[in-house]
């Protein structure tokens, strides 16, 4: 197992992202903070692996605080339109915050998106992005990455969402049609040309979806 994360922390290394890894979830937001600037304006996307970590309520602290400007998706009254306009903002964030749905071991990021919002802003937005994910996202190339996202990551997540989607009645996606599908944006990051810029935290847990 150390020798599985070792590589895979070396193969993001070579494509240009930070890699690093702690052991615990009790770990994660003391490192992510190291990477956040005082003031910040910070934002994330939907994520059982935030919440698990304990970032989520973390984050919500230091903006209660004033130490940070967040951008929260979750805040309890926001009207579609908020949200929207929450969204649209994240773009312009100096940190995002999300998981990935799989993690490759020759240094892929592997995200399945409904809306886009959150593969977008992995993509180009903010000045930085930090992806935490468990051990458990790590696959061995592409192709297990993609079978991981049909057979875990689509089908748990949209039964979490409480969609009335196939994938929710068979464990495994079905390519379905389904108005409540929230597969709908397929994207792999691979060598970035901003060094840096992803910053990836491993946890030695299992963790999310």
């Amino acid at each position: 197992m150390e020798e599985y994360i070792s590589q895979t922390l070396e193969a993001l290394r070579r494509h240009r992202m930070t890699a690093e890894y702690v052991q615990s979830r009790w770990d994660v937001l003391p490192k992510i903070l190291e990477w956040i600037p005082q003031g910040a304006a910070v934002a994330f996307g939907g994520s059982v692996t935030l919440e698990q970590t304990g970032v989520i309520n973390g984050l919500r602290q230091m903006g209660a605080q004033g130490d940070l400007e967040v951008l929260d998706r979750f805040a309890p009254g926001l009207t579609p339109d908020e949200l929207k306009d929450l969204f649209r903002r994240a773009f312009t964030s100096d940190v995002f915050l999300t998981s990935s749905n799989a993690i490759t071991q020759d240094g892929y990021l592997y995200n399945v998106d409904g809306r886009g919002n959150r593969v977008a802003a992995m993509i180009y937005g903010p000045e930085s992005v930090i992806v935490v994910a468990g051990i458990n996202k790590i696959c061995k190339d592409l192709e297990a990455a993609i079978r991981r996202n049909q057979t875990v990551s689509a089908p748990q997540n949209a039964k979490r969402l409480n969609k009335n989607t196939p994938c929710v009645k068979t464990g495994e996606c079905m390519h379905c049609l389904s108005k409540d599908r929230i597969c709908a944006s397929f994207v792999a990051l691979g060598p970035q040309m901003v060094p840096d810029r992803i910053k990836v935290l491993l946890v030695g847990e299992s963790l999310g979806y």
